[in-house]
């Protein structure tokens, strides 16, 4: 098992995570909620965002999983949820639905950065920039479809929320007390179909970002 992989893996989940989850807060303190500076989250501090299970223990369960059985299962995860006040943020539902997809798009972004700077120094053949660049730009697309699902307490249920009639709203509100029991769900017992959802999103971003650049 390639122990560099592994702690290049985990770099750049600790730098992906932080942002997104900074930017989280960024978000809602532009909307007028205060709470996650107040608790100290607007900060790049990895340790005040590291989830045990979301952030370290699943990627590391996937990389070691796709290593021993020779799968290439996308490596995704989360991080410590950013605290907010519903009743502070600007314009409803839609304000707390921009504050959670913002994360997300974060991810995105730096996928699509990596993948320039991929594209510039030539490959994932360049040494340990590439290593680096290619990692980067594989986690941040499986954060990305991992956490626009829109099922709580994933951020894509945030946007949902906001377009959904009532008594679907309240079936959502009834999932989210379960919180990160119902995603451990979802990754135990829906590990194929997850997967197969991830890739597809994975493998589209990817044709998407060689066709900015003029690869296809």
């Amino acid at each position: 098992m390639d122990i560099g992989y592994i702690v290049t893996v985990l770099g750049v989940i600790f730098v992906s995570m932080t942002l997104h989850e900074v930017m989280h807060g960024l978000v809602a303190y532009r909307l007028g909620d205060e709470t996650a500076r107040l608790l100290g989250r607007l900060t790049l501090n990895p340790l005040k965002h590291i989830d045990p299970f979301l952030t370290v223990l699943l990627p590391l369960l996937i990389v070691i999983s796709n290593a021993l059985t020779g799968v290439h299962t996308p490596i995704f995860g989360g991080a410590k949820p950013v605290p907010f006040n519903p009743a502070r943020i600007n314009h409803d539902e839609w304000g707390i639905a921009l504050m959670a997809i913002a994360g997300p798009l974060t991810n995105f972004m730096l996928a699509f950065l990596s993948f320039g700077v991929l594209v510039a120094i030539g490959g994932a053949e360049a040494g340990v920039f590439g290593m680096v660049a290619e990692t980067s730009v594989l986690v941040n697309l499986g954060f990305f479809a991992f956490n626009i699902l829109p099922l709580p307490p994933l951020d894509g249920s945030r946007v949902m929320y906001a377009l959904a009639p009532d008594f679907v709203r309240r079936g959502m509100d009834a999932m989210e007390r379960y919180g990160l029991i119902l995603v451990f769900i979802i990754v135990m017992f829906s590990g194929t179909l997850l997967g197969a959802y991830m890739t597809s999103v994975i493998s589209w971003c990817i044709q998407l970002f060689s066709a900015i650049f003029g690869m296809s």
